[in-house]
Formats: C-alpha cells, sequence, structure tokens
C-alpha cells in the first residue's frame, strides 16, 4: 500500500513539474529570456580585452553590440591578449559584417540570420542573371538558379560584370563611413550599420588626423533600418524607391535643371523628376514598416525572381473582413527580439501574419474592438489600417486584378535601348572583381518617362492575376560586338515585366484608364478612339511612337493591337507572365465602348461589377451599339 503511494506521489508530483514548465514556457518572461539567449551571449572577455586601453570611453554602441556585453574581438577579431598595436591588430577586421568574413564575426552570434542571408537574391543575384542570360541565348529557362560569385567571362556574364554586378550583398564594404545613396552591397553593414551625427563628426576628424585622434562615438549596429539602406540598389533596374519617393529618372544632366525645384539630383548626379509619391511614403513609413526582416534577409529558400520571394501583400493588412493573427505568444524568436528591441508594449493584443506563409507583422495589432493598427518603425506613430471598401471586397468583376493594377498612380519607363561591347574601351570597370580591365558593355538608352503601368496576365496554380507591367526590355543587342564582329549578330527584344510600382494612392484608376486605354492593353502610347459609323462601333488605334522595323510594332508596345500575337516570340521576362490574348483584349474594349456612354459610378456600371458583364449584355438596348473588331 505504501508503495502504491509513494509512486501516485512521484507521478503527481511529475504531472505539476510538467504543468508548470508549460506555463513558463508560455509567459512572456520565459520567452523573453529564451529569445534573448538564442541571439546573444555575454562574452567574458569584453571585460580583459587590451583593446580598451587605448579605445578608452568610447560610446555610442547599441545596446546589444556594447563591448560591455559582447567585447570588442567578437566583431573585430584581432589579438586580445597584447598591449602592443601592431600585434593587438593583427588578423583584425576593421570593417565588420561583409558576407566575406561574417562567419568568423556576426554569424557567431547569429548563425541562422546568416545562412537564410547568403541564399537571397539580394545576395546571389540569381533572378537578374537568369534573365541576362536567357536574353542573351545562353540559357533556355529564365527561372535557373545562379549565383553572382559563380560567374565567368560569356557575354552575358561580362553584361552582368559592367552594368550590374554592383548590386549585391555579398559585394564588401571597403570604406568607413555611413550608408548613403552610393553604398552597394556591404553583407550585415547594408542594412543595420548606423552613424549618428556624433560618429559622422567623430570620423572626419579622424581621417583628418591621419587616423590618429581616435573617435570617441562609435557606429551603431542595430535593427533600425532606414530607407537610405534600401535606395542604392533599389532605384535601379524597377526603380522602386525612386518611385515610392515619387521620383522618376530622365536624360538630363544637372546643368539642364539649375535652379529647378521640379527636379531633383541624386548623389550619383542622376536627374528625377517629382512625381507624387507612393501614399505609404506621405505618410511617413518606411521599406520596413512592411518589408521584415523574414523578407529581407530570406527565408533560406532559393528563389527564382523577386515577387517570389516577397511574402507580404496589401491584404494582409488592407483585409476584407478580418485579418490573419497570432497572439504575441505565437511569435517566433527572431519576431520576438524585434518586439524587444523596439520596445513595443501591446504584448496583450493579436498581432497580424500574412497570408502568404504566416510571417508576424510584429509592428502591427488589433486592439480589443476589432480595430487594427500599425506602428511606425521610422517615428513609433500609429496609423489606423482599413479594411477594403466595398467596391473591393465585393466587385464580382475584378476579383483576379491585383491591388497595385488599379492603386498604382504611375509607373517608370525605359524603351529603345541598345547594348554594344567597346572592345577598345581602356578603363572598364569590372564591377564583381573591383578591378580596371580593357573592353566594356555599354548601354544607350533612347527615352526615360512615365505612365500608368499596362497590365498583363500571371498564370499561377491554374489561375490567371492581372497585375501591372512594364516595358522592361526594348532593346538590341550587338552581340557580335562581342567577338569582334559589330553588326554582324545583333538581335531584338520587345520583353514587358510584371511590375510592383510602389507608386500606391488611396485613389483607384478610372475605368476607361484600363478598359479603352491603348498603353494599359499593351498597345503603347496613342490615341485609342471608339468610332461609331452606320450602327457599326469600330476602336482605332494611332501610336504615338514611330513603328520598330525590327517588328513593325509601335516602339514601346508590348503586342500588336487586335490581333494574334506570335506564340515563337518571346514577349515576357516571366514564363507565367503574359500579354493579353486577343479575346481577353477584345472583352476589355467591349467594357470600353459600354464606357463611352455610361459613366464610372452609373447604374448599369455597377450592375456589372455586382452580377458581372453577360447578365448586362441581356439587357441592351437598340441604342447599345458594340464593336465589331
Amino acid at each position: 500500500m505504501k508503495k502504491k503511494h509513494f509512486i501516485f506521489s512521484i507521478f503527481s508530483v511529475v504531472i505539476l513539474l510538467i504543468f508548470i514548465l508549460l506555463y513558463l514556457f508560455k509567459s512572456d518572461v520565459f520567452k523573453s529570456v529564451i529569445g534573448s539567449e538564442n541571439s546573444y551571449t555575454n562574452i567574458e572577455v569584453g571585460k580583459h580585452e587590451s583593446c580598451l586601453q587605448c579605445h578608452q570611453n568610447t560610446t555610442g554602441y547599441s545596446n546589444y553590440h556594447d563591448p560591455e556585453l559582447i567585447g570588442c574581438s567578437s566583431c573585430h577579431l584581432g589579438n586580445i591578449t597584447s598591449l602592443n598595436k601592431e600585434e593587438a591588430h593583427k588578423g583584425m577586421i576593421l570593417i565588420p559584417g561583409n558576407l566575406s568574413d561574417a562567419k568568423q564575426t556576426c554569424g557567431t552570434c547569429h548563425p541562422n540570420e546568416l545562412n537564410r542571408i547568403e541564399n537571397s537574391l539580394m545576395t546571389t543575384n540569381s533572378g537578374i542573371i537568369a534573365v541576362d542570360k536567357y536574353v542573351f541565348g545562353e540559357a533556355d529557362d529564365p527561372n535557373l538558379q545562379y549565383h553572382i560569385k559563380a560567374i565567368k567571362n560569356s557575354a552575358s556574364d561580362k553584361h552582368i560584370r559592367d552594368l550590374c554586378a554592383n548590386c549585391h550583398l555579398g559585394a564588401n564594404k571597403t570604406e568607413y563611413g555611413e550608408i548613403t545613396q552610393l553604398s552597394r552591397g556591404g553583407g550585415c553593414n547594408a542594412c543595420h550599420l548606423n552613424y549618428s551625427a556624433e560618429a559622422k563628426t567623430d570620423l572626419k576628424t579622424y581621417l583628418a588626423s591621419n587616423k590618429k585622434e581616435l573617435p570617441k562615438f562609435h557606429p551603431s549596429t542595430n535593427i533600425f533600418v532606414n530607407n537610405t539602406s534600401c535606395f542604392g540598389c533599389h532605384s535601379r533596374s524597377s526603380r522602386i524607391s525612386t518611385n515610392y519617393e515619387g521620383l522618376q529618372e530622365t536624360l538630363l544632366n544637372e546643368e539642364d535643371i539649375f535652379n529647378n525645384k521640379d527636379y531633383t539630383v541624386l548623389e550619383d548626379k542622376r536627374v528625377y523628376k517629382h512625381m507624387k509619391d507612393d501614399v505609404h511614403h506621405a505618410k511617413g513609413m518606411l521599406c520596413i514598416d512592411c518589408h521584415s526582416s523574414h523578407e529581407v534577409m530570406g527565408t533560406g529558400k532559393s528563389y527564382a525572381h523577386e515577387e517570389d520571394a516577397v511574402a507580404v501583400q496589401c491584404s494582409d493588412c488592407h483585409f476584407k473582413e478580418q485579418p490573419n493573427t497570432i497572439p504575441y505568444d505565437s511569435l517566433d524568436n527572431e519576431s520576438l527580439l524585434v518586439f524587444l528591441h523596439r520596445d513595443y508594449t501591446h504584448s496583450d493584443k493579436e498581432i497580424i501574419i500574412t497570408e502568404k506563409d504566416s510571417h508576424p507583422l510584429v509592428n502591427t495589432y488589433v486592439d480589443s474592438t476589432g480595430n487594427a493598427f500599425l506602428i511606425s518603425k521610422n517615428d513609433g506613430s500609429l496609423h489606423p489600417l482599413k479594411p477594403q471598401p466595398e467596391v473591393c471586397s465585393r466587385d464580382m468583376a475584378h476579383q483576379n486584378v491585383s491591388c497595385s493594377a488599379c492603386h498604382s498612380s504611375w509607373t517608370s519607363r525605359c524603351i529603345g535601348c541598345h547594348n554594344q561591347f567597346d572592345a577598345n574601351e581602356p578603363r572598364a570597370f569590372d564591377l564583381l572583381d573591383k578591378t580596371y580591365v580593357k573592353g566594356q558593355w555599354k548601354e544607350y538608352v533612347a527615352e526615360f518617362s512615365s505612365s500608368q503601368p499596362a497590365l498583363g496576365v500571371r498564370e499561377h496554380d491554374g489561375k490567371n492575376s492581372i497585375e501591372p507591367a512594364i516595358p522592361g526590355m526594348i532593346l538590341t543587342i550587338d552581340k557580335g560586338s562581342f567577338v569582334g564582329k559589330p553588326d554582324t549578330d545583333v538581335s531584338f527584344h520587345r520583353l514587358y515585366a510584371p511590375n510592383s510600382p510602389h507608386t500606391t494612392t488611396k485613389e483607384v484608376r478610372d475605368c476607361k484608364s484600363c478598359h479603352a486605354n491603348s498603353a494599359a492593353l499593351g498597345f503603347g502610347m496613342g490615341s485609342l478612339v471608339y468610332d461609331i459609323k452606320e450602327g457599326n462601333g469600330t476602336w482605332i488605334f494611332t501610336p504615338e511612337y514611330a513603328l520598330n522595323p525590327n517588328d513593325d510594332l509601335p516602339e514601346d508596345a508590348w503586342i500588336p493591337f487586335l490581333k494574334d500575337i506570335n506564340k515563337d516570340v518571346v514577349n515576357s521576362t516571366r514564363t507565367v507572365f503574359r500579354p493579353f490574348n486577343v479575346e481577353e483584349q477584345k472583352q476589355m474594349l467591349l467594357v470600353g465602348a459600354c464606357l463611352q456612354c455610361h459613366k464610372d459610378d452609373s447604374k448599369v456600371m455597377k450592375q456589372t461589377l455586382a452580377y458581372g458583364l453577360k447578365p448586362v449584355l441581356k439587357k441592351i438596348t437598340k441604342a447599345c451599339i458594340l464593336p465589331h473588331n
């Protein structure tokens, strides 16, 4: 009997301990401790390092990168036992955080993040390389995987080296100083290096003194990423950063716009025209308010293109009825650390997660009354998150239309580009190897402009979605020039690309801007008129640009006007993204014909949104003249 009682007592104690452990695991305190210990290590040698014998009273560090906590050598390496300057500095890394040394520096405390970054598109440049090789005819598929560090010296590789290879996280930061518009690469520094005003002043003094007057203010390494970190690379290619700030590139020179407030000159001397900025930028929001660390640093998976790696969608914050959420105690360790570092206090509220991959947006929450908010990572201001309006959530005609297709006010356009290799260029610069070489690909651009985006169709999992598109590559490539035979092998390409303009506006483009707009439908800029004669309706298109002799299409067009598309001609930088086919064009223009008489907000057009077009067409009168082309 005593034995049974003893066993029962032991069993009860075990059960009690299990419940206690489960409770502690669920509690905020326990989870905070776990998160902290998993990512930060209190390095005991910090107090005994010889570094502080010379570098005394230095300040400016972030709380989690203070030498009192992690020492100096955990970032800078070196010989921490010697008091001799030369000996102490042996093996020292002056600018830690580059991916070339990150395994010995940042990666010792943040191994998971490092593994993810090394596979991210911003490190590999795989998408850019894949499309370039595809266009050059060196690959049959634009979705293959590459790494920028592995490219060699083919025509396409050389093209990448000469024009594109500057923008990848693996490029080393080699000079002291803050991240600017001119910065490229730098590994962890690209996002996490921040100079205070005092640190910048101290650095100038240090350099001016021939590096004898040691700085007292150290730059900070933290999670407070600003838009300048993104700007350097994302002001190129699709120009997301410049679009976001309301800047459109031009071919003007600085002297052309002297004292003209309608233009801005960037640090690299490119001249940009002022346009309407993105509504989120106007509200003071940063890039990282939407694009969290899970996106920016990657997930560890290899993606073909940037849109595949992006998880956040407009509908995550601007939801239909209720957002997807999780409680605070379900946060993953990384999200928990971001929450703690930013001193957020909404641990008692539900936090919004992305629909695509369920990652938490820790700067959001839903209060007890069901209202959702976003906390700006810029200044801590609170932004109410408004659900989708009824016209979006209950519109039966536009269920497959992306938010950006309607809510992008403009996007950049680049047409008429010629690429030719100049074998005699004596001071060509290899952006990958950072060396001067002979011979360089040169790009000659005909025009930069802007307009509302064109529309294309993304085919995915048996479904079609309508998304913005831009003329990504309307160009010629003189491949013969690369082998010393210019003009003997010139290829022409007319490729549009899917685009996320980042020029979001509260207002939407009107119905005609899609259904009766030549550029939106892919025909190019020009006049699209619905001509009615003798009871017949005909769409007539007059292009703004001259026809390109390579394919007899207007210079800026994607496809011919109401004609079948040659399926043997590649017209997109993505295998799953295409222009409207003829039947889809006719369907769009059918609505455009209705809009010639019926306004956007008329009863008839509202009925097409609620019930679709077919039921409404059954009720047309003799006065309705539908197009025959």
